[in-house]
């Protein structure tokens, strides 16, 4: 694979009987609107399966061992597939996005929910996945100079009031010493989103997760050899099917298409889909896990929705 050269020759494409240069970005329709919704929205769903999915896999592994062994697996289909369609390197310009998005989403979210998950049961974190939607909001005011309106600042704040209040009342309003690592998930995860969502609009999605992937494997490797041998190991079908989830669903598949859904309709708004997440995640605990929900479920859902329907129609 060689490198993508950072400087090339402006050239022209036809598009609608016109010209224009071939950097250009390609300009946003209806379709492909609908297009990027559905597909963050695919992304949403994924992720909503990360905490039942940690939960199984830390059944048989330790939270170091469940880290590192899915990103050396999720690293091994993206850079299988980059190998397969012969995918060059990227330029060295976008290398410093390309760490970002790793240590926030490939290593810095993953561990520090894993380690969380420990202590914490699955509603309770799924306040992080709550708040992430806004974090993500402002991280991308800060780092891309977005001014979203300011009714779809007080839809977003109005949507992650409501899912906090459910997902804390889900968990008795207590808080617990794993809150230091959700929130540090919090802040480099919403890093993460806001520059992968960045790099999206200048390569495909599922190439920015695949590299960070990839970039990651000269510490991922042998950090799993590492903690595979000092961690027990104790396989079954849950720890299995947890680790093979988070690996190709929540830390590839789902980041190809959520990346490419942010570039299609934008950061801010593709960032209030998650407002769903948690009480998706809820779902599947009860499904998976054997978690009971109150009958703040349904209320919650329905103030929730409406929130990213506002988010969603509001002009930035």
């Amino acid at each position: 694979m060689r490198a993508q050269s950072s400087a090339t020759t402006p050239s022209r494409i036809a598009v609608g009987g016109k010209s224009r240069p071939a950097g250009a970005a390609t300009p946003v329709t209806a379709a492909s609107r609908r297009t990027g919704t559905l597909l963050a929205a695919l992304g949403v769903v994924a992720f909503s399966l990360t905490f039942p999915a940690t939960a199984w896999g830390l059944e048989g592994f330790g939270p170091w061992s469940l880290v590192a062994v899915r990103s050396v697996l999720a690293a091994l289909i993206a850079g299988s597939c980059l190998l397969a369609l012969r995918v060059p390197l990227p330029g060295r310009v976008h290398l410093a996005g390309l760490a970002v998005v790793a240590a926030g989403v490939v290593v810095g979210f993953p561990l520090l929910t894993t380690l969380a998950l420990q202590t914490s049961t699955t509603a309770h974190a799924a306040v992080v996945v709550g708040l992430l939607p806004l974090t993500t909001a402002l991280f991308s005011a800060l780092r891309m100079g977005t001014r979203p309106s300011r009714t779809f600042w007080t839809a977003a704040l109005a949507g992650a009031a409501a899912v906090v209040a459910f997902t804390v009342q889900q968990s008795g309003g207590a808080l617990t010493t794993a809150d230091l690592y959700l929130f540090g998930a919090l802040l480099v995860c919403a890093a993460g989103y806001t520059e992968g969502g960045r790099l999206a609009r200048v390569m495909p999605g599922w190439q920015v997760i695949g590299w960070a992937l990839v970039l990651c494997l000269p510490l991922s490797v042998p950090a799993a050899a590492l903690a595979l041998s000092y961690e027990p190991v104790r396989l079954s079908a849950h720890s299995v099917a947890g680790l093979l989830w988070v690996a190709a669903g929540s830390q590839f598949l789902g980041l190809v298409v959520w990346y490419r859904g942010m570039a299609a309709i934008g950061i801010p708004k593709a960032s209030q889909l998650q407002l769903a997440q948690p009480l998706l995640t809820l779902v599947w605990s009860v499904l998976l896990l054997g978690e009971h929900l109150t009958v703040a479920a349904p209320l919650t859902a329905a103030a929730v929705l409406v929130c990213i329907a506002v988010t969603q129609r509001a002009r930035g």
